[in-house]
């Protein structure tokens, strides 16, 4: 898809691949049938640049064709290179600009609260995300409001725009920050499906902070770690061993 796109953002869509398979495969309770239903859990992918990772998860899902996938970033296509609400079926909010994610969330979770829906939220963000005061600002009102509904995710795959992220603006220590925020903590291999699996399902009377170690770039060698790959699209013998890789993985 980035390759026929010659579109950004692969390294960001394969740290977080893992995350929202385990999501769309069930952990979540939204399926296509299900889009509408008032009842349904939510999904909000605040890091909207990943959107080709993200699309392809929903597509396998069936939220919509397969073959929608095919025209990525191309000129009178569906799918755009952030993540886009109004026409694709499933996509909660349009994201990308970041920091909006977690607080369109806590709206969610707090209405949920208020109805007495059963309802959950689930929202994904980066981890170079969490330098946007809005996320604090989230983290805080869903604390004060107990939305033990609200699940949040980090994609800590270390790495952001121009470099790391804690050359960048140093997060660590992250779990003991979002802990005195007042949320429960739970720090996890983002890869590990049946690690995810668990944290998706356990309780709390909290929001919850799933901090997901990832590696941006996941399963492609060269790709793996190198904050380059944020913005760099592979040309074609790179794709053929992109393809390779993954295939010997999955083997």
């Amino acid at each position: 898809m980035v390759h026929a796109g010659k579109a950004s953002h692969i390294g960001s869509s394969l740290s977080q691949m893992d995350i929202l398979a385990v999501l769309y495969a069930g952990a979540a309770s939204v399926t296509p049938e299900r889009v509408k239903d008032p009842e349904r859990d939510v999904i909000i992918v605040s890091k909207g640049h990943a959107s080709a990772g993200t699309y392809a998860v929903m597509a396998h899902a069936g939220f919509f064709p397969l073959a929608w996938l095919d025209e990525f970033c191309a000129n009178g296509g569906v799918l755009s290179g952030h993540v886009t609400a109004g026409v694709i079926p499933g996509v909660e909010l349009s994201t990308g600009s970041l920091g909006h994610g977690l607080a369109f969330g806590c709206g969610i979770a707090l209405a949920a609260k208020l109805s007495g829906s059963t309802r959950r939220v689930f929202v994904l963000l980066s981890d170079g995300e969490c330098d946007e005061g809005s996320v604090w600002e989230a983290g805080m009102f869903a604390a004060h409001h107990g939305l033990s509904n609200l699940t949040a995710i980090i994609d800590r795959n270390g790495l952001q725009s121009f470099g790391s992220t804690e050359l960048t603006l140093a997060l660590e220590p992250l779990g003991a920050k979002w802990e005195a925020f007042g949320w429960a903590v739970s720090r996890i291999d983002g890869h590990d499906h049946e690690s995810l699996k668990a944290a998706f399902a356990a309780d709390h009377s909290r929001p919850a902070m799933l901090i997901a170690d990832t590696t941006k770039g996941r399963g492609v060698s060269y790709m793996e770690n190198e904050v380059a790959w944020h913005y760099k699209t592979p040309d074609d013998e790179q794709l053929a061993q992109a393809l390779t890789e993954l295939a010997s993985e999955d083997a």
